[in-house]
């Protein structure tokens, strides 16, 4: 009998990049740059480019008709397994460009998904690219039965292909309740987790992808984690102790990088990751100087923080990779702009001493200083007070306990319930006397979440 070998092809994809231009469309001097990278995380070797530049999409084709036929010459010419679009095509155009080709064709969003796929590694990170899947393909589900026969429409006339589109549309729609109550109950426990740590100040690295987040906090923390050069080479959030000379030791966390146009789906679909970051004290915005395209990156940021609506955090911007910028003057260029931006390199740790007093300088921004008297039997403030701020002194009366705390702006205000009294001593803030009868004071759980104080309370 003869032995049969099984033949593996492990020959990376051939794909072909395009991309519509409009005339409200920015762009770079290589406007095919970043879905090169994309491209190549993906697996796939990029063996032609074609552009357009348009006033306005072809609702069939998205690109002109003669752009059509050039790119399926090109295909041909290039042995193309896959024409890759650096736009967000709708499933008519998808589907009418893949018959004129003759190969398949995918969009931004769908080559992004399948980069987070391939990269998702915990239970967390997989449920939500799922679920942005799921939600991307559905409307997507007809073109999959196209090969299925069809017959006219009516009650009782329906062919087995229409059966077949419907059972799976039900079963995605399914799926995505599914997925969407399991990440409600990720999200629920990941806010209990991150609420847990607060016995620490907290801050986020966030930026565009590539960035060199990770790099950075390696060089910060000594964390060792994974840092590589390509885009969303991390999708899962690493948080790590990091000691700030004369101030303590916060926690540094690490999250996905962002990029132009993220799908909104997955967007959404990653809340429960970006957990840390919509609950830090602080965040490092952290934007590659060196790549020429650095202000529409850093825009691109501040869109995706805005739609997870924390852009009102307390931010600073760090520039990284000053160690690669070949002129001073593109350095500069960028500082014109943002003057209280960071400098710093994460390869050699230039910049790092200012970028430590900048931290410290802004989480003290969020702490007071206060003298508080509290009743020796309110264990549960006096035990609120150890837990969420430094303890100077304390000194014990028979009917008064005084304390000297350094506090989180925002626990202030079981502080302001339950005190005798407290003042203010910190030197940045106008000292101040605040007096509460005794008799009036509740008990509280300081277990719960604290609202922010007011402005009033606090100036």
């Amino acid at each position: 009998m003869r032995e049969q070998h099984t033949v593996i092809d492990d020959t990376p994809e051939r794909s072909v990049l395009a991309r519509l231009i409009l005339p409200e469309n920015s762009v770079s001097d290589d406007p095919l740059e970043e879905l090169h990278g994309l491209a190549t995380t993906a697996g796939t070797q990029v063996v032609g480019e074609l552009i357009q530049r348009r006033s306005t999409i072809d609702h069939g084709t998205y690109l002109g008709r003669g752009k059509v036929d050039e790119l399926r010459e090109l295909v041909e010419k290039t042995k193309a397994d896959v024409v890759i679009f650096d736009n967000e095509l709708n499933p008519g155009q998808t589907r009418n460009l893949e018959k004129a080709i003759g190969v398949n064709v995918i969009d931004r969003t769908e080559l992004i998904l399948d980069i987070f796929a391939a990269g998702a590694r915990t239970h967390e990170s997989r449920l939500a690219v799922e679920l942005a899947q799921l939600e991307y393909s559905l409307p997507r589900l007809k073109r999959m039965w196209t090969h299925l026969s069809r017959q006219a429409m009516g009650v009782g006339m329906r062919g087995p292909g229409e059966k077949q589109l419907e059972v799976d549309r039900r079963l995605a729609q399914k799926r995505i309740h599914d997925l969407k109550q399991e990440l409600s109950k990720v999200e629920s426990r990941r806010q209990r987790q991150v609420a847990s740590r607060r016995d620490a100040p907290t801050v986020s690295l966030v930026g565009y992808t590539n960035a060199g987040k990770s790099t950075l906090m390696n060089a910060l923390t000594e964390a060792e984690v994974l840092a590589e050069d390509k885009l969303f080479a991390t999708l899962d959030t690493r948080t790590r102790r990091w000691h700030l000379p004369q101030w303590g030791t916060v926690l540094l966390s690490d999250t996905v990088g962002f990029i132009r146009d993220l799908p909104h789906s997955l967007v959404a679909s990653f809340r429960s990751t970006l957990e840390e970051t919509r609950q830090a004290d602080l965040l490092l915005h952290v934007a590659d100087a060196s790549n020429p395209d650095v202000f529409a990156q850093i825009s691109a940021v501040y869109k995706v923080l805005s739609e997870l609506e924390i852009e009102e955090k307390d931010t600073l911007l760090v520039l990284n990779k000053i160690d690669a910028i070949e002129s001073p003057a593109m350095l500069n260029r960028v500082l014109d702009r943002y003057p209280n931006a960071i400098p710093v390199s994460a390869a050699d740790g230039k910049g790092f001493e200012s970028l430590i007093e900048a931290v410290g300088d802004a989480l003290g921004r969020e702490f007071i200083d206060l003298d508080v008297e509290v009743h020796p039997g309110n264990g549960k403030l006096l035990a609120f007070l150890a837990a969420k701020g430094e303890i100077a002194s304390q000194t014990f009366e028979s009917e008064v306990v005084r304390l000297r705390v350094r506090l989180p702006v925002s626990a202030l205000g079981p502080v302001r319930q339950a005190a005798i009294s407290y003042r203010e001593v910190n030197d940045r803030r106008a000292s101040r006397e605040q007096t509460i009868d005794e008799s009036s004071v509740a008990p509280i759980d300081v277990t719960d979440e604290v609202s922010p104080p007011s402005a009033s309370d606090v100036a």
